[in-house]
């Protein structure tokens, strides 16, 4: 089991860097550092999925992307290596620290994604039950993926060796 949590964290890290850099960071750097593809990229996904976060970022989003680009994104480089070469146990209270952050900041999406009203919003927003999980349900991976590595990091004897202690 271990060895496939282990590709499920290469993968989600691996898969970060150029999401993090092609389009999440799109939403607090300047529009004219990308190019024109990745601009409309972001758009269709936008319109597509009614995910209006990523085009009119509220400043609390901004705050997360901020976040993702400053301190995640570095850190997405060590996470992968260490998951490759099979020694996350060396980042393991990196980890935990970031599996908790992105997990909080997550539910924080969730909540706006089935609360919020997105009727008044310059960019269309989920306006269904429906629409609202579908785009959740992008954002849940997010969520999932993170909580798996929390625990992980925090139960499994492969990670945690003062667990061993205890049993």
């Amino acid at each position: 089991m271990a060895r496939i949590l282990n590709a499920i964290f290469f993968l989600y890290f691996a898969s970060h860097i150029p999401i993090t850099i092609l389009i999440d960071s799109q939403s607090v750097l300047p529009k004219e550092w990308y190019p024109t593809v990745l601009r409309d990229t972001l758009e269709w996904y936008c319109r597509e999925f009614k995910d209006p976060m990523m085009m009119d970022s509220p400043v609390w989003f901004k705050s997360f992307c901020i976040c993702e680009v400053l301190f995640q994104f570095p850190f997405f480089f060590v996470a992968t290596y260490a998951f490759w070469k099979g020694t996350a146990k060396r980042i393991r209270i990196p980890l935990l620290v970031y599996s908790s952050h992105v997990a909080t900041t997550v539910v924080a999406i969730l909540a706006h994604i089935f609360f919020h009203d997105f009727s008044e919003g310059k960019y269309p927003g989920p306006s269904s039950m429906q629409e609202r999980v579908f785009l959740g349900a992008i954002y849940c991976p997010y969520l999932i993926v993170p909580l798996m590595l929390l625990f992980s990091m925090l139960f499994s004897e492969d990670y945690n060796t003062d667990l061993k202690k205890f049993l």
